[in-house]
C-alpha cells in the first residue's frame, strides 16, 4: 500500500504527492495564492510547474515589498498618524512577513513536487 507523505510546512490544503488528486489540489491552492489575472492565461493552466514557478516568484515579490514596507513605515507614516497607529502598521507588517515566510516554504514544496520531489517520513 503506498504511503503519501507531506513534509513539515506542506499547504494544508493540498493533497500529499501521489495522493488521488494531489495535483488538483495543488493547482487550486497555487491559484488561490496568486493574483487573480493568473486564471485567465492557458500557459498557467495547462503548464502546473509554470504555474508553481509564477506563484513562487509572486510569494517572493510580495516578501520583497513587505520587506521595503517595514523598513520605511516609521519614516513614511509619522507625519499622517500618530505613534499608536505607526506601531500598529509596523506589527501587521511584521505579522504579514511571518505569513509569507510560511506561504514561501509551502509553495516552494509544492512547486518541488510538482518536479518529481518525493518525501520520505522520517522516525
Amino acid at each position: 500500500m503506498p504511503t503519501h507523505v507531506a513534509p513539515p510546512g506542506w499547504p494544508s490544503a493540498v493533497r500529499p504527492p501521489d495522493a488521488p488528486d494531489w495535483e488538483r489540489t495543488a493547482v487550486n491552492w497555487l491559484f488561490d495564492i496568486s493574483p487573480p489575472e493568473y486564471r485567465g492565461h492557458q500557459t498557467l493552466r495547462r503548464h502546473v510547474v509554470v504555474l508553481a514557478r509564477f506563484a513562487v516568484l509572486h510569494v517572493e515579490a510580495q516578501q520583497a515589498a513587505c520587506r521595503r514596507g517595514l523598513s520605511q513605515a516609521r519614516a513614511d507614516l509619522r507625519d499622517v498618524t500618530d505613534l499608536d497607529t505607526v506601531e500598529a502598521a509596523v506589527a501587521t507588517w511584521q505579522a504579514e512577513q511571518a505569513r509569507l515566510l510560511a506561504v514561501r516554504r509551502e509553495v516552494g514544496l509544492v512547486e518541488e513536487a510538482l518536479r518529481g520531489r518525493r518525501f520520505v517520513a522520517r522516525l
